[in-house]
């Protein structure tokens, strides 16, 4: 059993760490605070060809490994978990539904502009009235002679108001069951489709995410993507690759509490001494600092999983679940750590709390983790 990482992996990791130096963490408060998406960020990330990672080189990617690809999220996250899950959801889901269940037109003509970072990635499937419950999803594709009449309204769509490809999941046979839902690619600017409201989230506010429209959108018969009655299948399967994104986007979180909780302990000094010395701050940077090997060895293994061809379902959702919800328990110790000077606006370790949040709810809340992994182990 070998837990180090291949000296490929690790230089990829170091470069990924310098470019979030150099590139994200001088804009990382402003884009917070601004609720901007980084357009020269993403610019420079494909110019360094980070934009398709796992995705092999003749459509553009750069041929490496699942675990590399949460490697490069890991370290964005660490400087801002925004720019980590915006590159996470391209790559993760929007970029592999392509790569597994694409036709070779489809891969030549959506993956490899995705690839290489020309185009941005959306995954459109959450509803109003269907977020964990997927099979209460309403929108609807209706086949029209040599294209599908898309219909209804989406919520919650990470990259909506920025991308460029979209993945829309509708029911082309509701009466089908989970058999019925189908997934189609639709690219920016198709006539019937526009993005509606853009929220302004707690956290990760540079990720941009709103609702998406659909009235009377016309998408040709060769945009749906794989199958016709697949589209859950699709859903869940980027769910797992997408869940991983998390649990590393989780990882850099941690990690960055970590560095800013050791930080400033040691300069702080309070009684004679720093804050270090004293054992309360000790312990919580001790309990910190097992929580995140524990969550990057369970992320790490999920990803080496899905790189072996087996199946990773439970492993991701074990990574996700404990990743997250360290995330959320170590930021706020990280604002303990702090004290009131971690509670001021433009405090790193209070951005970091305010994301940690919804990586216990995104692509599958922590009890919907929880029934994915009962559900495996009870089987």
């Amino acid at each position: 059993m070998d837990f180090k990482l291949t000296e490929e992996q690790e230089l990829i990791r170091q470069n990924m760490r310098e470019f979030a130096e150099k590139y994200v963490d001088p804009i990382a408060s402003e884009i917070d605070e601004n609720s901007r998406h980084p357009v020269e960020v993403f610019q420079k990330l494909a110019e360094g060809d980070w934009m398709g990672i796992p995705i092999p080189a003749e459509y553009g990617g750069a041929g490496a490994d699942y675990l590399t690809h949460a490697l490069v999220v890991e370290e964005l996250s660490r400087s801002c978990s925004s720019t980590g899950f915006t590159l996470s959801i391209h790559v993760g889901i929007a970029c592999m539904l392509v790569l597994m269940f694409g036709d070779e037109d489809q891969k030549k003509k959506y993956l490899v502009p995705m690839a290489t970072g020309e185009k941005l990635g959306a995954f459109v499937l959450t509803e109003p009235g269907a977020g964990t419950d997927v099979m209460a999803a309403t929108t609807t594709a209706v086949l029209d002679g040599d294209e599908y009449v898309i219909n209804g309204t989406k919520t919650f769509t990470s990259n909506g108001p920025t991308g460029d490809t979209y993945f829309v999941f509708a029911w082309t046979d509701k009466e089908a069951g989970r058999k019925g839902m189908s997934a189609f690619i639709v690219p920016k600017e198709t006539p019937g489709m526009q993005a509606g409201t853009h929220f302004q989230k707690m956290g990760l506010r540079s990720s941009q995410t709103s609702e998406m429209l659909f009235k009377d959108c016309r998408v040709p018969k060769e945009n749906l993507l794989g199958q016709e009655g697949r589209g859950l299948v699709m859903a869940m399967t980027g769910f797992d690759h997408g869940r991983i994104g998390i649990s590393a986007q989780s990882v850099g979180i941690i990690q960055a509490a970590l560095d800013e909780s050791i930080k400033w302990s040691k300069e702080r000094v309070q009684f004679g001494k720093p804050i270090s010395r004293q054992q309360a701050i000790a312990w919580m940077i001790a309990d910190m600092a097992t929580d995140l090997d524990a969550a990057r060895f369970l992320t790490y293994r999920a990803a080496w999983l899905k790189d072996q061809g087996v199946n990773f379902s439970k492993e991701a959702a074990m990574a996700k679940l404990f990743a997250a919800e360290a995330a959320m328990k170590h930021t706020i110790k990280a604002v303990q750590i702090h004290g009131g000077y971690g509670y001021v606006k433009g405090a790193k370790v209070e951005r970091l709390m305010r994301d940690a949040k919804i990586t216990e709810i995104y692509e599958g809340t922590s009890e919907a983790q929880r029934m994915v992994i009962s559900g495996t182990v009870l089987r």
